[in-house]
């Protein structure tokens, strides 16, 4: 069809001509973007969570990341400041001593404090990255950041994007699985998909249901949904062929094959009865005071042996204000065996050298004191950890200041961080990209350095 306009001359052009030349090319632009989602979904065959190669050889095949929601405190965990302890010593000072002690742990001898005291053991697997950053000091916007690395705009999560390069190993778990993650402070895009395809979003766990609430249906037998699967399947199959390349249809395919199978395999994989009392008590499960967040630890170690991708753990209520030692002193205990034990059940299964451990907040917390013997929120300067996947571990890698205010070496900011987590598992963050709305995306925007000097 062509569009004829009426002048002293008559004259013809085409559609698309028309889209270019009339309202700024504004239509042309929208079109251009529609037809390079189309050819990016003609590139899409078969299952879009198969294994796929990485960029370069990769150190780690999987991530495991333990989200200690609230911010806590650097200065009472991992980053001794001997001065802050000096100064803040005097009643009068307006600094805060560090609560806790610290000592010099494992070959290594890296301080960390006596909060932690199974962790210390490990003190030789970990990689402490003393000078991290974050751009806000508030809690919501350091949060999407740290899952998203965009504060402002709905931006796929890092375990979208992670899937999304990778694929997954499980053939009958989905990719990305997060466990009892935050409902608040961006809630579900912390570990949602946004333009990326939502085959790569995460799937919500409970650590207390220890799986998918209404997973099965009970009011047909396994064959009968078979049959009615399949009758849908048909439908959807003859779809597909009537419009080839739309990735929607495909992704729907095998969304319905995966939940299906995911009936019998996820109450399998955590079924945590299957774990021996020596393993459950590494965990701290015969422990109130641990049992909550050593299980999801021993969900996550199910999780990564069957082949997810990245698996998330989440623990709340780090936001310490006021009473220091005892709030700090009640999260950690809550954390540090079961983590201590994941990463000793990693070692003991050969899983550790290609599983990245990676532990923190949103941000740290200030050299000062708030409230009532609390700190509040520091986004200059902060502490976070790696261990296994590639990372050198007994390392401390970055500082803050002699006070713990700020980072002075070995800075890495939010699109560091994650620029050095793909590389680790063999993606350049620069070539992992998604074309949306007429422009490239990508996990670090347009920065990012690899931290290479932590990695073995």
């Amino acid at each position: 069809m062509n569009f004829q306009f009426c002048s002293n001359t008559a004259r013809v052009t085409s559609r698309r001509s028309f889209l270019q030349q009339t309202a700024a090319g504004f239509g042309w632009l929208a079109f251009s973007a529609l037809k390079a989602q189309r050819a990016a979904g003609n590139k899409s065959t078969g299952n879009p969570l198969a294994p796929k190669k990485p960029h370069f050889a990769a150190r780690a095949k999987r991530v495991i990341f333990l989200f200690m929601e609230g911010g806590p405190s650097h200065l009472d965990s991992f980053d001794w400041r001997p001065e802050l302890a000096r100064v803040g010593g005097d009643a009068k000072s307006r600094y805060l001593a560090p609560v806790f002690g610290f000592k010099p742990r494992g070959e290594s001898g890296l301080m960390i404090s006596d909060a932690y005291p199974h962790l210390a053991q490990q003190a030789d697997e970990l990689c402490l990255l003393n000078g991290m950053q974050t751009n806000n000091p508030g809690h919501h916007q350091a949060v999407v950041a740290l899952h998203t690395g965009n504060e402002n705009f709905v931006r796929p999560s890092v375990g979208a994007w992670v899937t999304y390069g990778l694929g997954s190993e499980a053939d009958s778990l989905p990719g990305f699985v997060t466990i009892d993650p935050i409902v608040d402070k961006g809630g579900a895009a912390n570990y949602g998909s946004a333009f990326l395809p939502a085959t790569f979003q995460g799937t919500r766990l409970g650590s207390a249901s220890r799986g998918l609430p209404n997973i099965r249906n009970r009011s047909l037998s396994g064959d009968d949904q078979r049959k009615q699967l399949d009758f849908v399947q048909r439908a959807n199959r003859r779809l597909l062929k009537q419009d080839a390349s739309n990735p929607e249809i495909e992704g729907l395919i095998e969304s319905a094959e995966l939940a299906f199978r995911m009936q019998s395999s996820v109450p399998e994989t955590l079924d945590l009865s299957r774990e021996t009392q020596e393993t459950q008590r590494l965990y701290g499960l015969d422990d109130p005071r641990t049992a909550r967040f050593g299980t999801q630890c021993l969900m996550a170690r199910r999780l990564a042996e069957q082949g997810v991708r990245f698996i998330q753990l989440t623990s709340n209520g780090w936001d310490h204000h006021s009473k220091m030692r005892e709030a700090f002193e009640f999260k950690a205990t809550a954390t540090d065996k079961p983590i201590a034990g994941l990463i000793a059940d990693l070692k003991q299964r050969d899983l550790l050298r290609d599983t990245l451990l990676v532990w923190g907040g949103e941000f740290g917390r200030q050299a000062g004191p708030d409230n009532n013997g609390g700190r509040g929120h520091n986004n200059k300067g902060f502490t976070m950890w790696m261990a296994g996947g590639g990372v050198k571990g007994g390392l401390r890698y970055g500082s803050t200041d002699e006070l713990g205010r700020e980072a002075v070496a070995g800075k890495m900011g939010t699109h560091d961080l994650h620029a050095t987590i793909l590389h680790l598992l063999g993606l350049d963050h620069e070539q992992l990209t998604y074309h949306y709305s007429g422009r490239d995306f990508r996990l670090t925007d347009v920065s990012g350095t690899v931290a290479h000097d932590i990695m073995s």
